[in-house]
């Protein structure tokens, strides 16, 4: 490690910038594909440029096309999806003929992109999850009682999932949701606990790391704004069984609530998510995918993140604030909190934008947290915008496959 140059599949995630931190850290020269002006990882100092392409929902074949421009440069060590790129990158291997990366067949992804298909495939494994069904006509929409979830089947950074304190509500979302032809949806009833997330790295089915983390503060959307590392053996059970069964490549990620450890699945993010409290907690994920798709050493038996590491993302906070209680008091307190590490956040490490190690981060910090300062109401229109550069829809993936192989 040190002296590769890798491309990032995006650059305005908060997972892309949490792998240019961890990457940056660790002395990986990193740039990043974007069709956005000034996304966020360009106000790093480890990354050296970003590459201009279309975004991938739009124009996922010219994206495509772009990306295996930039990796036959012969300039970049790997390919590394930070966001649902990879379920493009799966659908399109015959339009990227020179990448180096490490992604899961399709038929894999099949059975986890889509809701109702993870959901069946806990059910086939045995995998602890909440009651769930198909809706496919408004009455299903009762089957399990209120409050109930009602999820499409393809949403990410948390759009496309309501939940519904009533029938009313519950038809609403619905109606929303199906308003594109073919759409399914399913409900699903609450699950209860703390929410956690453990992350599995794998090759061909083989789990070579793992780490589970609990959410410490809430971020735009529900997302963990800051986390402890946690010691959730059955989390990392349920994982490597499912990497297993569908010979997963790649990074793996699973959502659930938990109480004292038992988990109870709610979501599957088919690719690494946040790297940043696992890197603080002893396992690399970025360095090891880098090894995983360049055919480098892995180790041996897996390795698992240590428990009771604290790390937080000020900005991720901020927003979250601003989307939870809508007054520049709770912004400015969550801020402070941050900073100061208050409370929870006593001893946590900043992985998002940390201003000492890398100034120029100081940048997307100052202008996010500014606008929702001006006007809590913003964050939406914040975190909507950042989203639309980085989502792959079923279309988008249905149109690559349609591009014939040489």
């Amino acid at each position: 490690m040190g002296r590769e140059t890798v491309l990032l599949s995006e650059a305005s995630s908060l997972t892309a910038r949490e792998f240019t931190t961890v990457l940056g850290r660790s002395g990986v020269k990193v740039e990043a594909v974007s069709p956005a002006m000034a996304p966020l990882v360009k106000f790093s100092r480890w990354c050296r440029r970003v590459h201009r392409a279309p975004a991938p929902s739009t124009d996922p074949i010219g994206y495509l096309r772009r990306v295996d421009e930039l990796m036959a440069s012969g300039r970049f060590a790997a390919l590394l999806p930070t966001h649902e790129q990879a379920w493009l990158f799966a659908a399109g291997r015959h339009l990227l003929p020179h990448a180096t990366m490490a992604v899961a067949g399709l038929d894999a992804f099949d059975q986890v992109q889509s809701k109702p298909a993870f959901a069946a495939l806990l059910d086939s494994l045995g995998l602890p999850q909440p009651a769930w069904r198909l809706v496919e006509a408004e009455s299903d929409l009762s089957a399990l009682g209120f409050p109930v979830w009602v999820k499409s089947a393809f949403s990410t950074a948390g759009r496309g999932v309501g939940l519904a304190a009533d029938h009313e509500q519950a038809a609403s979302l619905w109606t929303m949701m199906t308003r594109t032809p073919g759409t399914s949806v399913m409900i699903q009833s609450p699950a209860t606990g703390r929410y956690a997330q453990v992350q599995g790295l794998f090759d061909h089915g083989r789990l070579v790391a793992a780490a589970a983390s609990e959410q410490l503060a809430i971020g735009a959307g529900g997302s963990a704004a800051a986390r402890l590392s946690v010691d959730h053996p059955d989390a990392i059970a349920a994982i490597t069984t499912l990497g297993a069964r569908l010979g997963w490549h790649g990074g793996l990620t699973l959502d659930y609530l938990h109480v004292d450890g038992a988990p109870s699945f709610i979501e599957c993010n088919p690719r690494t998510v946040e790297p940043g409290n696992a890197a603080a907690a002893g396992v690399d994920l970025p360095a090891l995918s880098i090894r995983l798709a360049t055919g480098g050493e892995l180790p041996t038996k897996p390795l698992i993140a240590r428990a009771g590491v604290r790390t937080r993302s000020t900005m991720a906070i901020a927003l979250g604030a601003a989307e939870q209680h809508h007054t520049r008091r709770a912004v400015l307190s969550s801020i402070v909190g941050s900073v100061s590490q208050r409370s929870s956040l006593r001893g946590s490490t900043e992985v998002l934008t940390p201003l000492l190690a890398d100034p120029p981060s100081l940048v997307p910090l100052a202008v996010a947290v500014g606008t929702v300062l001006a006007n809590p109401a913003r964050v939406a229109e914040l975190a909507g915008g950042t989203v639309e550069t980085y989502t792959v829809t079923h279309e988008a993936v249905r149109r690559v496959m349609d591009v014939p192989h040489p």
